[in-house]
C-alpha cells in the first residue's frame, strides 16, 4: 500500500503530466478570444476547457500504458484536478493579458519593434511627441547598491516627452541618457514597448559630488551669504580675507532650503500651458532661495588652503555669455523654427548623393546645419560634401517641411 506523502507527490506529479497540454490550449483559446471578440473569455469556461483537455490526455496516457493514470486513487485524482485547474486559471490570465497588449495592426516595423504605435501611445495634441511614462516598479542593477526608495519614487513619477518619429531604440537610448544625466544614476536600462510605456531598472550614483569635480580641481565647502538663483555650473568668486578665489559651483544650499540642495531634478507634467520658452519634460537645475549657507566649488589645488583656512568668506557670481549655439537655437525657435535628426537609409534618396546636388533647400525648404558621420562632426557642411548610408542629418526648417523631408528620405 503506498503511504499517504508518496500519495501526494505522486498526485502533483500527475497534475503536472496531464495539465501541460491543457494549460496551452486554454491560453491559447483566452487569447484568441480576446484578440478576436475584445472579450474576455468566462473563466468557468476556461477551467471547463481545461479539464476535459486534461481528461483527454490523461485517457490517452491510459492507452500507451501509463501506470501511474491507471493507479489513481482518490487523494491522486484530487491533488490531480486542482492542479490542473489552478494551471488552467493562470494560463486564462495570462492569454488574455497578452492579447490586451498585442498591437491590432501588425506590420514589418511592428514586429521589428522599431517604432511606437501613435494609435495606442499617450501623444501630445499634434501628435509630435511622444509622452513616455513608467510603469511598474524601478528595479535594481544586478551587482549594484540597491535604489533608495525616494529616488524610486522620483523616477516612478517622472514624464518625459521626445519626438514621436524615433525608433524604439533610440526612444530607450535618450531616455537613458536624460536619467542617467538627471538623476546622475551609476547604471541605468530601460526597455520601452510600442505604447511608450517604460520599465527601467537602475543603479544609484556612487558619489555624486566627485564625479562632478574635473581633472585637477578640488571641492571646498565655504559658508557665506549666498546670493538667490545659484545653482550648479555657475561660476563664482569666493572673496576671503587673504585671498579671491575664483571656482565652478557643484552644490549649493541655503539655511531655508530643505535638504534637496541644487541636484537637478525633471519637473512632474501640468495641466496648464507652458511659458513662453519652456518646453515640456525639460529638466531644470533648482536654484538657491538666498541667504546664509554653505557653496561647495571646485578649485585648483593651490587655491585650497586660504578656503580652508578661511572662517567666513563672500560669494559673488560671475556673468557668463551666452553660447553662439544657444542663441542661434533660439532666433530659429522665435521665427517657427525647428531642429531635427534624421538618418540616411541606405540605397536612400540621399545615399551617395551630396548636399549641393540633392537640392534640400529647393525642394524641401530645409538647411542642414550639421552632418554626423561614423567618424565625426562637419558643422556647416559644405555643398560637396558626400552623405553616406549611416549618417545622420541635423536640418532646421517649419515643422511641416521637416516631416516631409524625413519622410520623402526614410
Amino acid at each position: 500500500m503506498v503511504s499517504l506523502p508518496t500519495d501526494i507527490l505522486l498526485g502533483l506529479y500527475l497534475g503536472a503530466l496531464v495539465g501541460i497540454i491543457p494549460a496551452l490550449g486554454v491560453w491559447a483559446a483566452s487569447f484568441g478570444f480576446r484578440y478576436g471578440q475584445e472579450l474576455s473569455l468566462p473563466r468557468a469556461s476556461a477551467v471547463g476547457l481545461g479539464v476535459v483537455l486534461a481528461a483527454l490526455t490523461g485517457g490517452l496516457l491510459s492507452v500507451v500504458g501509463e501506470s501511474i493514470v491507471d493507479s489513481a486513487g482518490p487523494v491522486r485524482a484530487t491533488l490531480a484536478t486542482l492542479l490542473v485547474v489552478g494551471l488552467s486559471m493562470s494560463a486564462h490570465t495570462r492569454g488574455d493579458r497578452m492579447a490586451a497588449e498585442f498591437p491590432r495592426e501588425l506590420s514589418i516595423a511592428d514586429l521589428g519593434g522599431t517604432t511606437i504605435d501613435k494609435g495606442r501611445a499617450d501623444l501630445t495634441k499634434d501628435e509630435s511627441e511622444l509622452r513616455i511614462r513608467f510603469v511598474g516598479e524601478i528595479g535594481d542593477v544586478e551587482g549594484y547598491p540597491s535604489m533608495p526608495a525616494t529616488l524610486r519614487e522620483e523616477i516612478r513619477n517622472a514624464e518625459i516627452e521626445l519626438p514621436a518619429d524615433l525608433r524604439i531604440d533610440e526612444l530607450e537610448r535618450r531616455v537613458e541618457d536624460r536619467l542617467e544625466l538627471t538623476y546622475d544614476l551609476a547604471s541605468v536600462s530601460v526597455d520601452i514597448d510600442d505604447r511608450g510605456r517604460a520599465r527601467v531598472d537602475a543603479a544609484p550614483p556612487f558619489s555624486g559630488l566627485s564625479k562632478r569635480v574635473g581633472s585637477g580641481r578640488h571641492a571646498v565647502t565655504v559658508s557665506g551669504l549666498v546670493p538667490t538663483g545659484v545653482a550648479r555650473g555657475d561660476e563664482v568668486t569666493v572673496i576671503t580675507p587673504s585671498a579671491q578665489v575664483r571656482g565652478t559651483v557643484v552644490s549649493a544650499q541655503t539655511e531655508s532650503e530643505s535638504a534637496r540642495g541644487t541636484e537637478p531634478t525633471i519637473e512632474p507634467r501640468s495641466d496648464a500651458e507652458p511659458a513662453d520658452g519652456d518646453e515640456p519634460g525639460h529638466v531644470r537645475a533648482p536654484t538657491t532661495t538666498g541667504g546664509r549657507g554653505e557653496v561647495t566649488v571646485a578649485v585648483t589645488r593651490t587655491d585650497v588652503q586660504p578656503l580652508l583656512e578661511a572662517s567666513g568668506a563672500k560669494i559673488v557670481v560671475e556673468s557668463r555669455d551666452l553660447d553662439r549655439e544657444y542663441e542661434v537655437v533660439s532666433m530659429l525657435r522665435r521665427v517657427g523654427h525647428q531642429i531635427q535628426r534624421v538618418g540616411v537609409s541606405a540605397d536612400g534618396q540621399l545615399d551617395g548623393a551630396t548636399l549641393g546636388t540633392a537640392g534640400l533647400q529647393e525642394h524641401h525648404d530645409v538647411a542642414v546645419l550639421a552632418v554626423r558621420k561614423p567618424g565625426g562632426w562637419l558643422i556647416a557642411p559644405r555643398g560637396e560634401t558626400r552623405l553616406e548610408a549611416g549618417d545622420e542629418l541635423f536640418a532646421a526648417g517649419t515643422r511641416p517641411n521637416l516631416e516631409g523631408f524625413a519622410t520623402t528620405v526614410a
